[in-house]
């Protein structure tokens, strides 16, 4: 298991969301082996972008 935390996205959310959808417009929702791996890649940028996932401290 990785300590390296995982980079934060450059992109805002919107743009990588918009991305997602295009992606399951061009592919029908059927998601190939590479198809699949590029939409988990952006829904984990997506989720840095948006900050899901991060517990805040009080």
């Amino acid at each position: 298991m990785s300590s390296t935390p995982a980079p934060r996205s450059t992109r805002p959310a919107h743009v990588v969301n918009e991305q997602i959808r295009g992606l399951w417009a061009r592919t029908g929702g059927q998601l190939t082996a590479d198809d699949r791996a590029e939409y988990e890649a952006l829904v984990t940028e997506w989720a840095a972008a948006t900050g899901e996932g991060v517990t805040q401290k009080a």
